[in-house]
C-alpha cells in the first residue's frame, strides 16, 4: 500500500479523508497515486478540522499524477466526497465564499446542497456540484456547468410572524416591550403562570425594525457555521427568536465543544433570546451571560485556540414570583413559604438583575379583556412607532458603531441624553432613594433617552423620567430583602 501522510494538526475527519478520497478515486474509475504522497496544511499551527478538505485532496492528487489537467489558480472548492463520489453538504459556506471574495478568487465550487446558500454570494461565480465525475467533466471542459443564479427571495410581507393583536389586556407590559424593541433594551416579565408573558414574548419579533443587509449576513453566516440554513431558509432574514429550554448548559448558551460552534447567545444576534422560567435555569448558565450581554461578543477559547462570536442580543425574561406562582396574586392565594419565595428568587443575582433595563409585572388577565370583542392594536402600528424611533437613532449614531440607544457608552450619554432640570431632580431623588447602582442609573437614562425617542422629543422631560424609573420598582418589590 502506499504511503498517504496528512500533515499541519490536521483533525480526525481530516485524516480520516485519505481514506474517502481513496475509494472515490477508485470507484470513479481514476487511478490512486502508488508513489508516496504528502499533504501540507498550512498554516501548521492552526488545527484543522471538518471534511471539507477532501474535495482539494482529491483534486490535488488527480493533478499531481496527470490525470486531470486544468486551471484551478483562481477558484476554491470545498465539499466532502462518498466512498461513491457523491459529494456532500458541509456547514459554513456561506463563510467560507464571502472570505474568498474577500481574497480574490474568481469560482467556488461547492455541493450543490449548498446551492442556496451560495446563491446569496454575488461576488464569485458559484458552481453546484453533485458527483466527482460532474466536477472533473467541468474542469477538463467535457461538460460545462453553469453558475448557480441568484437567490430569488420573497417578500418579506409574506412570512408570518405571531402578532400582538391576539394579545388580550396586559396593555403595559406592551407598552414596556415596545419601548425595549425602539431601543433595544433588556427586559425582564414577572407575573403569576397564565397570565400571557411568553405569548407576550413570542410576538417582540413582530415589532422590531427590519434587517439590514449586513446584519442579515452576519446572522446567516452564524446559522450556516452551526449547520441551520436550510433549502427552505437559506437566509435569516427576520430577526432571529431563541428560546433554550432551562435544562441548557452554559457551554450550550454561549456555544463550545473540541472546535467550538456558536451557542444560543451567537444565533439569537441581531434578535432576541428569551428565557422562560428564569430562576429554573442553572446559577452558571445565568451568570456566563453578564459578560455577554456588556460586550456583545463570546471569546470561546480551548487547548488549540479560541473564536470569538457576536452576540448583540436583546435578553428578554420570564419568571414566577415564587415556586407556586401565585405571590402577591389578588385572588389565588400562595402557598410558599418565606423562605421557599426567598430562595427562589435569590437564584437571580444582583448582577444579573441590574442588567435588565425594564422590569415588567404581568398580572393576571382580567376577564372583561377575555371577553371582549375589541381587537387589540397590531403589531403593524407598534412598529411603525418603533421604526420611527430607530430612524431618529440611526441618524443620531450614525459613523458611530452604536446602533441603538440600548448599546450608548458613557460619552454617549454625556452628548445625547440631555435631560431638563425637572427631569434630573427627579432622576436625583429616584437614584439616592433607591441606592442605585451606577450600571443601573445609566440604563434608566438609556431608557428614558428610548421614551423621549417615541415622544419625539430632543431632551428628555420629566414624563419620560418618570416612566422609565417605574420600570426600575419592580426589583424592590420582591427582591428588597433579598438583594
Amino acid at each position: 500500500m502506499p504511503v498517504f501522510d496528512i500533515v499541519g494538526l490536521p483533525g480526525t475527519a481530516v485524516k480520516e479523508s485519505k481514506d474517502r478520497v481513496r475509494a472515490a478515486l477508485k470507484n470513479c474509475g481514476y487511478s490512486y497515486p502508488v508513489n508516496r504522497i504528502t499533504v501540507n496544511l498550512a498554516p501548521a499551527n492552526e488545527r484543522k478540522e471538518g471534511p471539507i478538505y477532501d474535495i482539494p485532496l482529491l483534486l490535488s492528487l488527480l493533478i499531481s499524477s496527470n490525470q486531470l489537467n486544468c486551471d484551478i489558480s483562481d477558484a476554491v472548492f470545498m465539499g466532502e466526497v462518498s466512498l461513491s463520489g457523491t459529494i456532500r453538504p458541509v456547514s459554513g459556506i456561506l463563510p467560507m465564499l464571502l472570505k474568498a471574495a474577500e481574497c480574490g478568487f474568481k469560482r467556488a465550487f461547492i455541493p450543490a446542497d449548498n446551492s442556496t446558500e451560495g446563491a446569496i454570494v454575488n461576488d464569485l461565480e458559484v458552481y453546484g456540484v453533485r458527483t466527482v465525475q460532474e466536477l472533473t467533466d467541468h474542469l477538463s471542459g467535457i461538460a460545462p456547468l453553469r453558475p448557480i443564479a441568484p437567490l430569488d427571495l420573497p417578500p418579506l410581507e409574506s412570512l408570518y410572524l405571531p402578532d400582538f393583536a391576539d394579545v388580550k389586556g396586559q396593555h403595559q407590559a406592551k407598552r414596556a416591550l415596545e419601548i425595549a424593541a425602539a431601543g433595544g433594551h433588556n427586559i425582564l416579565m414577572i407575573g403569576p403562570p397564565g397570565a400571557g408573558k411568553s405569548m407576550l414574548a413570542k410576538r417582540l419579533p413582530s415589532i422590531l425594525p427590519d434587517m439590514t443587509w449586513e446584519e442579515t449576513i452576519e446572522t446567516t453566516k452564524l446559522y450556516s457555521i452551526s449547520g441551520k440554513i436550510t433549502k427552505q431558509v437559506p437566509l435569516i432574514r427576520t430577526r432571529p427568536f431563541r428560546s433554550p429550554h432551562h435544562t441548557v448548559s452554559a457551554a450550550g448558551l454561549t456555544g463550545g465543544g473540541s472546535t467550538p460552534m456558536p451557542g444560543e447567545i451567537s444565533l439569537a444576534h441581531n434578535g432576541v433570546l428569551f428565557l422562560d422560567e428564569l430562576p429554573e435555569f442553572r446559577r452558571d448558565a445565568m451568570e456566563v451571560l453578564r459578560q455577554p450581554i456588556e460586550d456583545h461578543v463570546v471569546t470561546i477559547s480551548r487547548v488549540h485556540g479560541s473564536v470569538s462570536y457576536p452576540c448583540s442580543f436583546m435578553l428578554v425574561a420570564a419568571m414566577n414570583p415564587c415556586p407556586c406562582g401565585y405571590f402577591g396574586h389578588p385572588v389565588r392565594e400562595c402557598t410558599c413559604s418565606s423562605a421557599s419565595v426567598s430562595r427562589y428568587l435569590s437564584k437571580i443575582s444582583g448582577p444579573l438583575l441590574d442588567r435588565f433595563d425594564l422590569h415588567v409585572d404581568v398580572p393576571p388577565v382580567e376577564f372583561e379583556h377575555l371577553v371582549s370583542l375589541e381587537k387589540s392594536e397590531p403589531s403593524s402600528a407598534i412598529r411603525e412607532r418603533v421604526n420611527a424611533a430607530r430612524t431618529i437613532q440611526n441618524d443620531r449614531f450614525q459613523n458611530t458603531a452604536v446602533t441603538c440607544n440600548a448599546n450608548m457608552t458613557s460619552d454617549h450619554l454625556l452628548e445625547w441624553c440631555r435631560v431638563t432640570d425637572a427631569a434630573q431632580a427627579l432622576m436625583r431623588n429616584f437614584f439616592e432613594k433607591m441606592g442605585l447602582s451606577a450600571r443601573a442609573y445609566d440604563r434608566v437614562l438609556k431608557v428614558a433617552r428610548t421614551i423621549a425617542d417615541l415622544d419625539h422629543s430632543e431632551d428628555i422631560l420629566p414624563k419620560h423620567a418618570a416612566e422609565a424609573i417605574q420600570y426600575r420598582n419592580l426589583d424592590r418589590k420582591y427582591w428588597q430583602k433579598e438583594l
